[in-house]
């Protein structure tokens, strides 16, 4: 790591110059994170930020946490060194993609009328391009930010983080010394809400609460009658967890997103009246996917499995299901899920982690709002919360509390949510660039 070199005599390319440039380049580096360690890993994605970095005079530092499975951090000096730092972090590896379920290939980095196209685009190698052209940018001009910033480039935020954030926390607490706060992904994009543009800014995530349901019970002739049967047991616990109906409930974050959308769109709030919710949320668009998921807790069955011929009944069965529950709300619903699994099944920890939920005020709020509005006059900016999980989990176990800014100025009627994990994943370029202007003006203030 290093200090920021002194001005350039020559002009200085923009982040605007390269940002597109720098997020083809790490589309097209398959970095597909199955979960069970069979990808190719972040090591080659690493080494290119490695490159982007140090060609501008940075000493970045890339370690592992296995082989193959690569992070890169660095700092930058603050012009105000009595500040608390900042963690500005992306995660280079994608979830996988079907090349025959797409319309162009995944790891192409194809650019169609403005439009790039790739595995990564939206989640999240566009916001790593935005971060990586603006400190480039910064580090050329001889321009330090407003505070200390710790970029980091994760691997592993598909799978959870063991072998990326939450490996760095563990092993590695100090490279995050002196940081408060963070700043990642899934939030800072505009939506419509009634031909007016807001811009979601992220400051809550669910929690998560992936169970694997193992029921056991008696073997045996399938012509017999057997009332202590595993696959029954099962079947009736996931049936439950499935069908449950988890009470309607507004965090501060979701009450604030929704008494927004009501005054854009006119429509009366009223937190009792379900119906109006639901309208509230529908007025949304395309994200009130995020949204809509973000008014209760789920449980979300995903996989089954037992037996290996029709007529045997097996001594065992086994399901999973995905839960979310809502900030403050993770022993109700551990007790709520072991009323409805039943005596007959147990559960076992996949993954959890925690759900988080920030105030949509203070002075990093306000710089973010700020940069969105200077870019962007019409914007308006509401909190919202997340319904799956970012490396800001990770990062919450030091104390530093996080937010999802990746800003994005996007078309009306581009289906931005449903890209997340989905095909023809897709970024507009100019999208990209206002998100550079962004980000550099934030980091100039913050």
């Amino acid at each position: 790591m290093s200090a920021l070199p002194p001005p350039a005599s020559a002009s200085v390319p923009s982040a605007q110059d390269e940002v597109v440039d720098i997020c083809r380049d790490l589309l097209r580096i398959d970095t597909s994170n199955y979960g069970d360690g069979s990808g190719p890993g972040e090591r080659a994605a690493a080494e290119h930020v490695m490159g982007l970095l140090t060609e501008v005079g940075l000493e970045p530092e890339l370690f592992e946490s296995a082989r193959g499975r690569a992070s890169v951090v660095v700092r930058l000096e603050g012009a105000d060194p009595s500040r608390p730092a900042l963690v500005l972090h992306g995660h280079l590896d994608v979830v996988p993609a079907r090349a025959e379920d797409w319309s162009v290939d995944p790891f192409a980095a194809e650019e169609r009328d403005g439009v790039l196209w790739g595995r990564g685009a939206v989640d999240m190698k566009d916001m790593d391009a935005m971060i990586l052209a603006v400190v480039r940018q910064l580090v050329r001009e001889g321009t330090r930010p407003a505070r200390e910033v710790v970029v980091a480039m994760f691997a592993d935020e598909e799978a959870g983080g063991g072998f990326g954030a939450r490996w760095a926390v563990d092993h590695r607490p100090e490279l995050f010394a002196g940081a408060t706060e963070a700043i990642s992904e899934v939030g800072g994009f505009s939506v419509d809400v009634a031909g007016h543009r807001a811009y979601l800014l992220q400051t809550a995530e669910k929690g998560l609460s992936w169970l694997r349901l193992v029921a056991d019970g008696r073997a045996g002739h399938g012509s017999q009658i057997n009332p202590d049967n595993a696959v029954t047991h099962l079947a009736e616990a996931v049936a439950r967890l499935g069908r449950h109906t988890w009470p309607l409930e507004l965090t501060p974050t979701v009450r604030a997103l929704l008494e927004g959308v009501a005054d854009l769109t006119g429509l009366p709030f009223d937190a009792e009246d379900a119906e109006m919710i639901d309208r509230l949320v529908a007025a949304l668009g395309p994200a009130s996917r995020f949204v809509g998921a973000t008014l209760r807790s789920t449980t979300t069955p995903t996989q089954l499995g037992a037996g290996y011929k029709a007529n045997v009944v097996p001594s065992r069965a086994e399901g999973a299901v995905d839960g979310r529950f809502l900030p403050g709300r993770e022993e109700e619903f551990a007790r709520v899920v072991a009323g409805l699994v039943g005596e007959h099944v147990r559960t076992e920890r996949i993954h959890h982690d925690v759900a988080l939920e920030a105030p949509f005020s203070g002075g990093l709020v306000d710089a973010m709002v700020d940069a969105l509005v200077a870019e962007d006059p019409e914007a308006t900016v509401l909190p919202y919360m997340l319904s799956g999980g970012t490396d800001n989990k990770s990062l919450s176990r030091l104390g530093i509390t996080g937010y999802g800014f990746a800003p994005l100025r996007l078309p009306a009627d581009l289906d931005f949510a449903g890209m997340f994990h989905g095909v023809d994943e897709r970024v507009p370029v100019d999208a990209l660039r206002f998100g550079t202007r962004v980000l550099d003006r934030l980091l100039r203030t913050c």
